[in-house]
Formats: structure tokens, C-alpha cells, sequence
């Protein structure tokens, strides 16, 4: 069994060791935010102006499980543009909050970038996308209703889960995430709705009553108007 060394340690030495040229390196993750579990992994952000291209590895070493994020010094920004297009801002939040452990007058720049990105909070859906996601909204929440199989109503709530998750945070222009993060974001915008949503989906997990889940969704659909099936259209000509 290898000896697990301190995070930082364990975080320099990895970069020093794999990395000593690069011009800066960022220490992110659960571990900077006091957030670590047995399970976490190292996230590291290197900036090196001799890579080509931006890369992603993972490796085990001091103990850790090692997930590093590899750019040279322009190449990041399309990530940066990609994450905030999907409205999930993964190597922004990672490069605002890491933790510097290595500069050479680089790293302040970048991460002037990255907060200004989250700050500005990602686009706002057009109407026509939120008619969309009504649809799809609707189209699950009635598989709920229906549902007769416990197992698939199990997958079902998921679904519904996430999709009502996105909903609330994307038409209140608030940034998403996936896994842990989806439920983390909702709680970060609003504690209570998630909250909720966390109790309705508890309901029905243990009794098997979707009632508290169903009018959780209606209740977040009914801004915009509600469920929608009918008139629903996308892709129609308008040619005769």
C-alpha cells in the first residue's frame, strides 16, 4: 500500500515531478473547498505554453487518485467557451477557485477570465427552447403517472429529477452541473426548492406515491404555462 501524502504534498510533487517547466499549476476541487470524501481525487490544472493542444489524463501517485487537466495558454479558452455553452462550467469554477501551487505571472489573467464567465452566468434560454423543455417535461412526468413497473418508475424519477433541476436553474439563467453537482447547483441557487424536490423524490422512492413529485414539477411548469402537448411542433414547413 502506497503511502497517501497530504493533498498538497501529494499535488506539488506531481506537478514538480511531471511538469516542472509548466507556468502555472491550480489545485482544485473537493480538497480546496473542505469538501473531501474517502473517494476524492486530485484535480489539477497545469498551464504550459510548450503542449500543442489541451489534454486530459488520470494517474495514481502519492497515494491519489490523480485527474489532471493539461492546456498551454490560449488553448483553455475553448473549453472555457464549451463548458459555458452547455451551461456547465466545470474548468471555470475550477480555475477560479483552485488553489495557486505554481506562477510565473500567469495564473492571475486566466482566473481574472474564469470569474468573469461565471459572474456573467450563461445564456438565457430563448422561448422556443422553453417550449421544448416543457415538452420533454411533460412527456416524462406523464410516463411517471402512467408508469405500472417499479423498476422502470425508478428510472423515470431520475429523469424527472434532472430535467426539473435544469429547468429551474436555465430559465433562471443560473449555471448547472451533473451527478452531485446537478442537486448541488438547485441548492445553491435555491435551498429550498431543492429541498423539496429532495423530499417529493424521497416520497417516492420509499412509498411509491408520485403525487408530491408530480405537483413539484407542475407547480415549477406553471410560470410558463404549464404542462404542453398539444400544439407542440418543431421542424414543420411552412410550405404548401
Amino acid at each position: 500500500m502506497i503511502p497517501k501524502l497530504e493533498p498538497i504534498v501529494a499535488a506539488k510533487t506531481f506537478v514538480t515531478t511531471r511538469f516542472p517547466h509548466c507556468r502555472a499549476a491550480l489545485l482544485a476541487g473537493s480538497v480546496v473547498r473542505g469538501e473531501a470524501t474517502e473517494t476524492s481525487d486530485l484535480d489539477i490544472v497545469i498551464f504550459d505554453d510548450t503542449l500543442v493542444s489541451s489534454f486530459r489524463e488520470s494517474f495514481i501517485e502519492s497515494g491519489w487518485r490523480i485527474e489532471l487537466f493539461a492546456h498551454n495558454l490560449t488553448s483553455y479558452r475553448t473549453f472555457f467557451e464549451q463548458d459555458c455553452r452547455r451551461a456547465i462550467p466545470s474548468l471555470p469554477r475550477m480555475v477560479a477557485e483552485g488553489m495557486v501551487m505554481k506562477d510565473t505571472d500567469v495564473i492571475e489573467n486566466i482566473k481574472r477570465e474564469a470569474r468573469a464567465l461565471l459572474d456573467s452566468g450563461p445564456e438565457a434560454w430563448a422561448d422556443e427552447t422553453i417550449e421544448m423543455k416543457r415538452y420533454f417535461l411533460t412527456d416524462v412526468l406523464d410516463d411517471l403517472i402512467g408508469c405500472t413497473s417499479r423498476a422502470e418508475g425508478l428510472f423515470i424519477a431520475s429523469t424527472l429529477a434532472t430535467l426539473v433541476c435544469e429547468f429551474i436553474l436555465r430559465t433562471n439563467r443560473q449555471w448547472m452541473g451533473s451527478s452531485k453537482w446537478t442537486y448541488r447547483a438547485l441548492d445553491r441557487y435555491d435551498t429550498h426548492a431543492a429541498r423539496e424536490l429532495v423530499a417529493a423524490l424521497e416520497r417516492y422512492y420509499q412509498t411509491n406515491e408520485p403525487d408530491a413529485l408530480i405537483r413539484y414539477v407542475d407547480e415549477t411548469l406553471s410560470p410558463f404555462g404549464g404542462r404542453l402537448f398539444a400544439g407542440f411542433s418543431r421542424g414543420k414547413s411552412n410550405e404548401t
